[in-house]
């Protein structure tokens, strides 16, 4: 990816707690596709944040702003959830400008995979988090809405993972869901593949770049 730095996941850690020295609060953002290890990497880096620092970091996901299913299924959007458009970006944006300026308490959503839902104030960022890791599949995302989120990170990182072995992380999401492999390729298939290949396809450079050996799987 040119113009981008390739990264491990060791050296990340520190190069954001130096980026946040003179900031009064620093939100960094980890992209990529679906199961590039996003989540996975952000609880890493808050955790090492925090060894020196209590509460210095704090996770914040993109996924609590999942629209419900019964809204999805009112927009025929039900099949393609997990898609950009499946999103309330708008919502997700004010939250940053928030979050960006908050002297207080603010309450997030965050996303339940069990029950396939959103849960509202599920988490709170005080103002004792100074650095914020905010994670997502479109942070980068070069499409109308998502394209204006850029102004909000001090930072950015993106997970480099090939193509095949995200086809396989995603079947294997499914497997553990209780599907079977014909079930779980075909779910794979029909909305989580095309949504990594648009990531893919339509990702803004990130600072910099976490390759598969570098990244959580």
């Amino acid at each position: 990816m040119q113009g981008e730095t390739r990264i491990s996941a060791n050296a990340l850690a520190p190069l954001i707690a130096e980026r946040a020295h003179n900031n009064e609060r620093l939100m960094a953002a980890i992209a990529g596709p679906p199961a590039a290890g996003k989540s996975r990497l952000a609880r890493r880096l808050v955790e090492a944040l925090n060894s020196g620092a209590e509460h210095a970091a704090i996770v914040v996901p993109m996924d609590g702003f999942h629209y419900d299913d019964s809204v999805l299924k009112a927009r025929g959007l039900l099949p393609r959830k997990g898609a950009p458009e499946t999103f309330d970006v708008d919502g997700f944006a004010v939250m940053l400008e928030r979050l960006a300026t908050a002297t207080s308490d603010v309450a997030i959503p965050l996303f339940d995979r069990d029950l396939e839902i959103s849960r509202a104030g599920a988490a709170i960022v005080t103002p004792e988090h100074r650095i914020l890791i905010v994670e997502g599949n479109y942070l980068l995302l070069d499409e109308p809405g998502w394209d204006d989120l850029g102004r909000f990170f001090g930072l950015t990182a993106a997970i480099a993972v090939p193509f095949e072995e995200l086809e396989r992380r995603l079947v294997r999401r499914w497997l553990k869901y209780g599907m079977n492999e014909e079930d779980a390729r075909a779910r794979a298939l029909s909305n989580d593949i095309p949504n990594a290949k648009r990531v893919l396809a339509h990702a803004r450079p990130a600072d910099y770049v976490l390759h598969q050996d570098d990244a959580p799987s």
